[in-house]
């Protein structure tokens, strides 16, 4: 038997699972150890959800993404869910469920304009250097967002 983070026993007598929530500070913790998540976007009775390379700062999620349907979609609707999982087994996991509004981040604002978009992009450099200059990997993501932590939460399963 082993002591989780809290110092609670995580295997429960009978061997089950044990789910619990996160604290806000774990929820922080697996936000910011991540860089793989996933944006679940609405539009009427259609639900899309797609990966996205991710960077937390300050009760933000930043990214970017290219032109397309999603960014249409999520024009007419900005509020979206995020996800982040770490899996290690069927019952070895953690989750955290961001909701909130998605902002796009005009890729053709000044510095001086907007600084979101500075600091935004001052962040995926941190993740991948060449972001948005001559040698970017993925150029055609020109776009970059952020969506505001309003609601979170998060789960764990262990044994």
């Amino acid at each position: 038997m082993t002591k989780s983070q809290s110092g609670k026993s995580s295997e429960s007598p009978t061997g089950s699972p044990v789910f619990r929530k996160l604290t806000p500070a774990e929820v922080e913790e697996t936000l910011a150890r991540n860089k793989v998540g996933r944006i679940a976007f609405t539009l009427h009775d259609r639900v899309d959800i797609e990966p996205i390379n991710y960077v937390f700062d300050g009760g933000w999620v930043y990214g970017r993404t290219s032109h397309g349907t999603k960014l249409a979609t999520i024009a007419h609707h900005p509020w979206v869910a995020f996800e982040v999982d770490e899996v290690k087994d069927l019952f070895e996991w953690r989750s955290v469920v961001v909701k909130g509004a998605f902002y796009l981040i005009d890729p053709d604002t000044s510095v001086h304009q907007d600084p979101a978009f500075a600091h935004g992009v001052a962040l995926l450099r941190a993740l991948i250097p060449e972001t948005l200059t001559a040698n970017d990997p993925t150029p055609f993501r020109n776009s970059v967002f952020r969506i505001h932590l309003d609601e979170v939460s998060g789960r764990e399963a262990t044994r």
